[in-house]
């Protein structure tokens, strides 16, 4: 059975390496990366299954890296994490990649049910 893959987009570490460990353990592969642009540059190299995203990241937001997913025809389902996820519903219901919008904390169980849903 091919691993699924899932890029995780967030510059802070603690979450980085809590989401790796928990989608590892679940059987996936992961890559990550701290910058929209890193993430679009890993998004050309590889065939990712999904990608997560925070909306709050440096050098290109989470918006801007949806824009270009979708300008340039990448067609990844998107899981949005934000801390201010209740005031954003309005500008992520433009992108039709992102799949669920996930506030900052999450609880990690139901955030891996929605993985499961989107991917499985």
């Amino acid at each position: 059975m091919v691993k699924r893959q899932i890029l995780i987009v967030d510059d802070q570490v603690g979450i980085r390496l809590l989401l790796t460990d928990v989608l590892e353990n679940e059987g996936y592969q992961v890559e990550e990366a701290t910058t929209g642009k890193q993430a679009l540059e890993k998004l050309h190299k590889a065939n990712f299954d999904l990608i997560i995203l925070d909306y709050k990241i440096p050098v290109m937001d989470g918006a801007q890296v949806l824009r270009e997913m979708e300008e340039e025809n990448v067609e990844v389902p998107a899981i949005l994490m934000s801390g201010l996820a209740e005031n954003l519903g309005a500008e992520v219901s433009k992108f039709k990649l992102v799949k669920k919008m996930i506030a900052k904390p999450f609880n990690i169980n139901e955030f891996v049910e929605e993985v499961r849903a989107i991917i499985d």
